[in-house]
């Protein structure tokens, strides 16, 4: 957990009364809290632990939580989609039902990145920004998608690693791959933390960006639409 309470420091000169200089009164203005990487990734650890959670229902239907789970939710739903479209043992019908709903959780699961990131910008609204602060390029809500997507990989490598219909040198490959893969995620929690860290201190901020699919809109896609 990051938080931050901010404090407003009232003062006055006492030689006039009229004029606010030393300090007379001090109270909270701002109070913020938000999740830290560890509770973000512990969280989707414990999902993707559980075989069938994509299929239970919602668990946070608001607040900051509630994207971050429907995000989780369409890159698990996603990661076996893609798997399955790889397929040469079925029909072209049922790849192309992969495609279109592969097209469909991605469309669900960007919303669900410019959800997170406007409900963490409401959070942080009242901070006041320094001058010299930095824009991060990366908002945290895409830090959080690749931190689900880390996630994701790290579980089906470790399940790889404890294989026993593959050779020995398959399963040593694959927990190297492991081990890389918790170095990355490590990384990026820390990258994730020191932003929002920063952007609760005023040091840093980031945006949110509109990902715009223009391939999934009817208006804009030419093929969709009858003119290319």
């Amino acid at each position: 957990m990051i938080s931050l309470e901010r404090m407003v420091v009232a003062s006055q000169d006492f030689t006039n009364p009229h004029v606010v200089r030393a300090v007379t009164a001090v109270k909270p203005t701002v109070s913020v809290t938000l999740p830290s990487a560890k509770e973000i990734a512990a969280f989707h650890d414990s999902c993707v632990t559980r075989a069938a959670w994509v299929h239970e229902q919602q668990r946070y239907t608001e607040g900051l939580w509630a994207p971050i789970e429907v995000n989780h939710r369409c890159n698990s739903l996603l990661w076996k989609e893609e798997d399955q479209a790889r397929r040469r043992d079925v029909p072209e019908t049922a790849i192309a039902a992969n495609k279109r709903a592969i097209d469909s959780y991605n469309q669900i699961r960007n919303d669900a990145v410019e959800r997170i990131d406007e409900r963490l910008l409401a959070k942080l609204r009242n901070i006041e920004r320094s001058p010299e602060s930095r824009l991060n390029s990366e908002t945290a809500g895409a830090m959080i998608d690749r931190l689900s997507i880390l996630s994701l990989k790290i579980h089906h490598m470790r399940k790889q690693t404890r294989r026993q219909d593959v050779s020995e040198a398959h399963r040593k490959a694959c927990g190297e791959k492991l081990a890389r893969l918790r170095v990355q995620r490590t990384d990026l929690m820390q990258c994730l933390d020191e932003l929002l860290t920063d952007a609760l201190a005023g040091r840093a901020y980031f945006k949110v960006y509109r990902q715009f699919k223009m391939y999934n809109d009817p208006a804009l896609n030419p093929y969709l639409h009858g003119r290319d």
